[in-house]
């Protein structure tokens, strides 16, 4: 895995080492594996599935220019060929896709049920989906969604705590606690039909 401090930043947020190593285990990412990325941000996962799946394609969609230009400075830097940028506000850009092994969700702008709804019909049979998600409402929309359309999933909460170094101490620095939500598609998608939803 790549150090943090390796990929070119800016002021874009990044997912850190850490949580790109559970996220990209729970993707199951093979070398032929074709997998979006949606809100790719810096492109630290794009980068890391990228070099997973030598033989695949990876689809980065990010919806901030700074942020795509970014991805692009880091596809370039790590000299991986196999991603393609879509500069777009998901669910927009996710249509044309091609048939996925794989989606992973850095980010939703609040849209996670409409983009499960387009990732959908892409995935493929035993395909998965890993949501990273920092907010409850992401969260519960994603275990909800999951829920209801039938998919075998599972969910942990992962607080990283680092040692940080300052003079002739150790300090204990701790990062954002991220919900990491993996859910795989079953061989028929089908709306379960809550009895407390009436009619």
């Amino acid at each position: 895995m790549i150090d943090d401090e390796e990929f070119i930043r800016g002021n874009v947020p990044m997912t850190k080492q850490e949580i790109r190593i559970l996220t990209l285990a729970k993707a199951q990412i093979k070398s032929g594996s074709i997998v979006a990325d949606i809100g790719a941000g810096t492109g630290s996962i794009t980068i890391e599935a990228a070099r997973l799946a030598r033989n695949g394609k990876i689809f980065a969609i990010e919806r901030k220019a700074e942020a795509v230009e970014l991805i692009k400075r880091n596809v370039e830097k790590f000299s991986v060929d196999n991603v393609e940028i879509i500069q777009a506000e998901a669910p927009d850009g996710l249509e044309k896709l091609p048939a996925l092994d794989a989606a992973i969700i850095g980010g939703s702008g609040g849209k996670i049920e409409q983009i499960l709804n387009t990732i959908n019909p892409k995935l493929k049979i035993g395909g998965r989906v890993v949501v990273n998600a920092i907010t409850i409402q992401t969260s519960a929309g994603s275990l909800e969604y999951f829920r209801t359309h039938g998919w075998n999933y599972d969910a942990f909460q992962v607080q990283i705590t680092r040692l940080k170094k300052i003079r002739a101490y150790d300090m204990t620095q701790a990062l954002n606690p991220v919900w990491i939500i993996t859910a795989e598609k079953q061989k028929e998608d089908f709306y379960v039909h809550d009895e407390t939803d009436g009619d």
